[in-house]
């Protein structure tokens, strides 16, 4: 019930009106409302219609004048209806909730709250260079003079202006504790200091005296507050808004603020060309929320469904890595999974304790232990993993099961202007991201004409002003004498008018001048002032009488704070294969270098790393080495590819698994790079054993598999289309044998085996016979007792042949462990029927234990990397190794440290680069 009712004792009664039962209270009512608004009968309905017909809302004061009529309706026994009072009471109620406390202006972006502790601390002078003061005293100065309602409520408020995990541009800089992602609460407002931040100062509060927006009473009369902020920015599209009021919410999220002015700026230069913004483009430049807490956006599709629609779920998932850690007094390694950023408003201890229940109710396998290490520096969780659990698979539990990965439900709902932009006209409504945009660039457009027109009259009077001033130096003799010669001040003053013929203004600026101003020099800068005033007159009048002046300004505007203020992105957005933007649209398809240790870790190095270099030098070190030289520091695996490349990763049981080169993540030449478990999902005890680039799937070609006890098989591309994250069974396996290589070729291919002992062998790829997935294979060369197969090869068809594979490659490069090589002619190995022993391919140094690590086709245009066990890399010409027959030992073509040898040769691939690669 209102407040302002006097009520009496009730005594309830059951009255019987047109058949109807109706509770009502018998009680005397205030003279003042009985004795305002039309008489009125018992019964008559009361309707709540807008206060002008051009008007389709009903206002706050609309309301308050029917609660008034309402109020005055009484029945013959002088009685209210209860229906009607509890329904406009209850409105009154809702009206002061809506426009008064939790729904923000879409114009500036702020609650009335958050507007007046603005306000205030302007007031109280607490600038970005002054020094911080208490937040009691802000606290005190907006309950004493702009809103009677609790301390708390107030202090909340402040408290989330200073938070930076709760807005992306916090408009307070506070000092003390303001709170923590884990929901711990602020220090109480006598410990907390505060001031404002810049870009507040400069975006919300810089043209709040040049009469650019109304000001009302506040609620005892005695003080003026601002109904808006003259906003530079669109405050509630870049640090969103949040609230519940009666029977509607609102939840904006935050947003990048480049991408929101570079919105405002094509939305601006449209308005100037009379175009329109297409809802693509401003998706392209808008394309999601931006949170201060950084993580990951799952898609786009949310976002553009809230945009265009007010009301959408965005999918946000958090930052992780998987890292080898050192646990226990023995220093034994396990992986953990690492988490960085989390999603928007999650609680970080809640977080915790959530994973903990899960883990001691079974419900989550995998997590021996859980720890917090966060620091001032940044979040950082660590789940310790159990030895045989499966990174990928935990962590999609924890997906699942957890908000490590939650949905932010936004709807856009504020206060919007139904007409002419007055503070009466606010109503609710929801809107969209165009609607958002419009709405403050037409106020910003009519802020600027405001601020012009202040600035115009203050620049007119100026310049009336001196024009007077000039009027009396011209004749300042006559100004002196009549000064000199008049009884008192009013005397001279009405002679000077009458003899200038200067107004009133001018009389009394001339009378106020001093003897010392009256020199030609101070004529001087009185000529330069009014051309200066006369250029910014002419300039003011012209943003008031021309639209795209002020559009120019506007720009102008939105260009300094996005170079002033503007920040990157935080998170990152994964987008989905919608058909319009995939991620490999954004990706540049570079030459990179991939890098597989075999203590299971991977990294992607860009190509450039490694300049080429000279025959016989030492190269560059590719790998961490840790200064230990253990066999799990050894590269198992190096190789070239193109970004956009599919690789087939290959383990030694026959698992194939598929990944995008661009997906590997990118480490330093001298770091260790990221364990395989949270690229791939492979178990503790698998390895990656063969590593295949696929740049494209074409149809006639197959995928020859050999294993290390000579088994050799062929099977189509085509059964490796639909690849799980499971992996693929690719080969059967004898007990013992592994799969170690794995390469494309056509029915024209050769393919060529050579021995660790220096064997090599040569025959027709159509002499395999194509099989399923899950075949073993045939026997593809006779080894001699205690050799093995070092290398195999597709040579490819000849010259004369094309297809998909026609690029012959005239040399098969012969390299050791001990960094002898060669190149041989291709024609030395002539091709023979599959199961034979071969012939020789390369013969060793006398009194050594070396062995073949490599024998690969290559042309002398191309480029190789020599690899070490070590992590040394070198990069050179094959034109440099000189060619020699198939019984020579070769030349030196790496120099090795004691206890190092080459472990792995791979080509660089030809860049070939599309017209969609992204830049």
């Amino acid at each position: 019930m209102p407040r302002n009712h006097a009520w009496a004792p009730k005594q309830w009664q059951l009255s019987m009106l047109k058949g109807e039962h109706r509770l009502t209270t018998t009680r005397p009512l205030q003279a003042s409302l009985s004795d305002t608004g039309p008489e009125m009968n018992d019964g008559d309905d009361i309707s709540f219609a807008p206060s002008t017909e051009r008007d389709n809302y009903v206002t706050e004061r609309d309301t308050a004048e029917q609660a008034n009529l309402l109020a005055a309706t009484t029945t013959a026994t002088g009685s209210i209806e209860l229906q009607q009072e509890i329904s406009n009471s209850f409105l009154q109620y809702a009206l002061s909730i809506i426009l008064g406390r939790a729904i923000p202006d879409a114009r500036d972006g702020l609650k009335p709250v958050h507007r007046r502790i603005l306000y205030a601390m302007d007031q109280l002078s607490l600038v970005p260079t002054g020094t911080h003061r208490k937040c009691a005293r802000v606290v005190g100065e907006v309950l004493g003079k702009f809103h009677p309602h609790g301390d708390m409520a107030v202090y909340d408020a402040l408290v989330r202006l200073a938070q930076d995990f709760s807005t992306n541009h916090p408009l307070i800089d506070g000092h003390g504790n303001f709170g923590s992602i884990d929901a711990d609460p602020a220090a109480a407002m006598r410990y907390t200091e505060c001031k404002l931040t810049p870009l507040s100062q400069a975006a919300l509060l810089q043209d709040l005296n040049e009469d650019t927006v109304e000001y009302i009473a506040n609620f005892d009369g005695n003080e003026k507050e601002p109904t808006v902020l003259p906003a530079r920015l669109p405050v509630l599209l870049i640090n969103g808004a949040s609230g519940i009021a009666v029977g509607m919410a609102t939840n904006v999220p935050p947003h990048n603020l480049k991408e929101i002015l570079a919105a405002c700026s094509a939305l601006v230069t449209a308005r100037q060309k009379q175009q329109t913004v297409t809802d693509k483009k401003l998706l392209q430049l808008v394309p999601a929320p931006d949170f201060p807490t950084g993580a990951f956006i799952l898609g786009t599709s949310g976002a553009e469904q809230l945009y265009s629609t007010g009301n959408g779920g965005i999918v946000m998932r958090a930052t992780t890595e998987i890292e080898n850690v050192v646990v226990g007094k023995k220093g034994q390694s396990r992986n953990a999974i690492i988490i960085k950023e989390l999603p928007y408003q999650v609680n970080k201890a809640a977080l915790l304790e959530k994973i903990a229940a899960l883990v001691n109710d079974k419900k989550l396998d995998g997590i021996a232990d859980l720890r917090d290490e966060s620091d001032r520096d940044g979040i950082r969780v660590v789940i310790e993993l159990k030895r045989d659990a499966v990174a990928a698979v935990v962590l999609n539990n924890l997906y699942k099961k957890t908000s490590l990965q939650s949905t932010f439900s936004g709807n856009f709902l504020a206060l919007m202007s139904n007409g002419d932009g007055a503070t009466s006209s606010l109503v609710p409504q929801r809107f969209t991201l165009r609607q958002a945009l419009d709405c403050f660039l037409d106020f910003r457009f009519s802020t600027i004409r405001k601020k012009s027109k202040f600035q115009l009259s203050k620049v007119e009077s100026r310049l009336h002003i001196v024009e007077g001033l000039l009027l009396a130096l011209a004749k300042v003799d006559e100004v002196i004498k009549i000064v000199r010669s008049s009884p008192d001040p009013k005397v001279a003053k009405e002679k000077v008018k009458q003899m200038l013929g200067a107004t009133e203004e001018q009389t009394e600026s001339i009378l106020r001048l001093q003897l010392g101003q009256l020199t030609r020099l101070n004529k001087g800068k009185l000529d330069e002032e009014k051309s200066d005033l006369l250029a910014s007159q002419s300039e003011l009048k012209n943003l008031l009488d021309v639209d795209n002046a002020v559009y120019d300004v506007m720009k102008g505007e939105f260009k300094e704070l996005s170079t002033k203020f503007g920040v990157e992105r935080k998170s990152r957005i994964m987008i989905e294969d919608d058909g319009e933007l995939s991620e490999m649209d954004l990706i540049r398809n570079s030459r990179s270098v991939i890098v597989v240790l075999r203590s299971g870790y991977i990294k992607r190095m860009p190509l450039g790393t490694f300049e080429s270099q000279g025959r016989g030098t030492k190269g560059k070190r590719g790998a961490f080495d840790g200064g230990t030289g253990e066999q799990g520091d050894e590269i198992a695996h190096c190789f070239t590819c193109n970004d956009h490349d599919t690789l087939l990763m290959v383990t030694q049981n026959g698992i194939a698994h598929g990944i995008r080169a661009y997906q590997i993540p990118i480490g330093s030449r001298t770091a260790k790079g990221q364990a395989i478990p949270s690229v791939l999902p492979l178990g503790a005890a698998d390895t990656i054993t063969a590593v295949l680039r696929i740049s494209e799937f074409v149809e006639d070609v197959y995928l020859v598999l050999a294993t290390e006890h000579g088994f050799i098989k062929r099977t189509p591309v085509s059964a490796f289309g639909n690849m799980t994250g499971r992996g693929l069974t690719i080969a059967t396996l004898e007990e013992g044998d592994s799969l170690k290589w794995c390469q494309l070729c056509t029915d024209n291919g050769s393919i060529l085996l050579g021995t660790k002992k220096g064997m090599a062998t040569r025959f027709a790829a159509s002499e395999i016979r194509p099989t399923g997935r899950t075949s073993r294979g045939v026997q593809a060369m006779k080894l001699r007792e205690g050799d093995s197969i070092a290398d195999m090869n597709v040579l490819g068809c000849e010259k004369n042949t094309k297809g998909p594979m026609s690029d012959a490659r005239d040399f098969v490069l012969a390299v050791t462990a001990q960094g002898f090589g060669k190149r041989i002619p291709r024609s030395d190995f002539r091709i023979q029927h599959r199961g034979g022993k071969g012939v020789v391919a390369i013969k060793f140094k006398k009194n050594t234990t070396d062995q073949v690590c490599a024998l690969a086709a290559a042309r002398e245009s191309d480029e190789i990397l020599l690899i070490t066990a070590k992590g040394i890399i070198v990069r050179q010409q094959v034109s440099q190794i000189p060619a020699q027959s198939r019984t020579a030992t070769g030349v030196l073509v790496q120099r090795l440290d004691d206890g190092d040898y080459i472990t792995t040769v791979s080509r660089v691939p030809e860049y070939e680069e599309t017209d969609n690669d992204a830049t």
